[in-house]
């Protein structure tokens, strides 16, 4: 009976190195900076997924990651499919600054950086004053524009267009 016990234990400290080792490499093939994952809107590998919220700024939002690492600071991740561009692009750093600023209200700690994962490439973006207040100033935008009559299109890309779910009722769209 005392040999089964020791198999079984033996059993699950392996299967308990396996898991881990192959979490690493999980974490790494997604291009995850060193720590433990605290959060994934995968709804796969974690339950903590709600949504992240600011009520001061009417903001909510999920990112794809957020990375305990050992000092305790916490990294939000987002995590994107196409090729990295030589930048990023400004809408995706203003995406990630929301998500700094949501980690900020919702852990009480605010981020000194987040990640811009692309298919090939990985960006560090510092959370600077002037990129927060670029976010507050693109917020209020936001907010003025939803009570405005007519909103012009801000774009040239006839890509982005083809897939805008408006495209049909827009007297601006470029398809």
């Amino acid at each position: 009976m005392a040999w089964t016990g020791l198999a079984l234990s033996i059993i699950l400290i392996c299967a308990a190195i396996w898991i881990l080792l192959k979490s690493r490499r999980w974490q790494k093939e997604l291009g995850l900076p060193d720590g433990s994952v605290i959060y994934a809107d995968d709804g796969i590998w974690f339950e903590n997924n709600e949504v992240l919220t600011d009520p001061e700024l009417r903001l909510a939002g999920k990112p794809d990651y957020l990375v305990e690492q050992e000092n305790g600071r916490i990294v939000p991740v987002e995590i994107k499919s196409g090729p990295a561009p030589a930048f990023p692009w400004p809408g995706h750093v203003m995406q990630l600054m929301a998500y700094c600023r949501l980690v900020e209200a919702a852990y009480g700690y605010r981020p000194t950086h987040g990640i811009l994962q692309y298919k090939d490439r990985a960006f560090s973006v510092d959370y600077t004053e002037r990129l927060e207040q670029d976010l507050l100033d693109t917020l209020q935008e936001m907010n003025d524009d939803r009570h405005a009559f007519d909103i012009n299109r801000d774009h040239a890309d006839p890509r982005r267009c083809a897939s805008c779910g408006y495209r049909r009722h827009c007297d601006q769209s470029l398809t």
